[in-house]
């Protein structure tokens, strides 16, 4: 069992969390970039827009659209500090931790099969 299960069988409970979806244009996006961009991608928003203690603009610096990490993000409660400290128990205040990092990172984006349509589908939950 992979440790963020529970989190994201809380998660797809929510009405909020739950209606967070790649489209089209987000799948074909991570199609033509492949996995190790969006990783890439991942890993570069979490460092600069959730990681330090005290994110500029926290609670508005995720847009809901227009990268499919965003979305993701939103999916997964990952998108500002107060979502963190709410759905993920990581107190607001303190910068995140490697381990914090990465765990939040390859919980929703590294499993993603470029190659494999329903794997992309399945990369929010």
């Amino acid at each position: 069992m992979n440790t963020l299960d529970p989190l994201f069988a809380r998660l797809a409970k929510s009405t909020f969390r739950s209606r967070f979806r790649l489209g089209q244009k987000e799948r074909q996006y991570c199609l033509d970039k492949g996995a190790p961009v969006i990783e890439q991608h991942a890993a570069d928003f979490i460092a600069k827009r959730l990681a330090p203690a005290f994110p500029a603009n926290d609670g508005k610096q995720t847009p809901m659209r227009g990268h499919p990490v965003f979305i993701a993000q939103h999916a997964t409660a990952t998108c500002c500090r107060g979502c963190l400290a709410k759905w993920h128990d990581i107190p607001q205040g303190v910068a995140l931790n490697d381990e914090q990092k990465t765990l939040r990172c390859h919980g929703y984006l590294s499993l993603v099969s470029t190659s494999d349509e329903q794997a992309i589908d399945n990369i929010i939950l």
